[in-house]
């Protein structure tokens, strides 16, 4: 079935971002089957799985870096299917990828000034992202890549949150950090939500995003296998990681 046509000016009530039925491969392999998810304004939608379930597939796919095979891409009830990432990033859809998303061999200062380009609006990053983080002043003429992991993230998701985005897609926030720097994070990702921002994190660990989230999707094997409010979903977890549910 064909996606429908972009309504003019979008849909005010329509989600912030949503999938219907999208497949996606890499070749002739197809990794993405069927998958619906629906981020709804101001809102944190968990998305979780095993190792090889397609969670970051769908990220990208998400985001514009993989164009989606079949089904819709839509984007506050705009379809957006094969528009390229830059355009995506500009209507507001931001991702923090799983390798950080920084500019290593750049200063703090410089990867704030950097994610100003990606913005519509005359907005002073730099001078924002000082207000909430104050440290990072201190620390505006230190290469980032020099950073500690969690400082690193937390960099990442500054120069992203000082822009202004619609939809922030965070692939595997906890990758690599200490259980105290997570969570500072995720009490920022609730903060995000709290501003308006809608919010979809991908993790292989579900602890922390089933205390945050306001829906969750469990995925295995590219195909969504439960959705629904954290405590709808906690069932089907030890099948999905376990591999019963694949």
């Amino acid at each position: 079935m064909p996606c429908e046509e972009t309504p003019v000016g979008g849909d005010a009530q329509a989600p912030m971002l949503e999938l219907r039925g999208v497949s996606a491969a890499y070749g002739p392999i197809e990794v993405l089957h069927d998958v619906d998810l629906t981020i709804p304004a101001g809102s944190i939608v968990g998305l979780l799985g095993p190792n090889g379930a397609g969670k970051s597939t769908t990220i990208k796919v998400a985001s514009g870096l993989l164009k989606a095979t079949g089904g819709c891409l839509h984007v506050r009830g705009r379809h957006v299917n094969g528009i390229r990432p830059e355009v995506l990033a500009r209507s507001g859809i931001r991702t923090i990828p799983e390798a950080r998303g920084l500019f290593p061999n750049l200063t703090v200062r410089e990867n704030l000034k950097m994610a100003s380009y990606a913005t519509k609006r005359s907005v002073n990053i730099e001078q924002r992202a000082y207000a909430d983080f104050p440290w990072l002043r201190d620390r505006r003429n230190q290469l980032a890549g020099t950073l500690s992991g969690g400082e690193q993230r937390t960099l990442a998701m500054v120069r992203v949150i000082t822009a202004d985005p619609a939809v922030l897609l965070l692939d595997e926030l906890s990758m690599g950090l200490a259980p105290r720097v997570l969570t500072q994070l995720y009490d920022q990702v609730a903060k995000m939500a709290e501003s308006g921002i809608s919010v979809l994190v991908v993790e292989q660990f579900a602890q922390a995003v089933l205390d945050i989230a306001d829906h969750v999707i469990v995925m295995v094997q590219g195909r969504v296998v439960a959705a629904g409010r954290p405590a709808d979903v906690v069932d089907a977890l030890p099948d999905a990681y376990l591999g019963a549910g694949a």
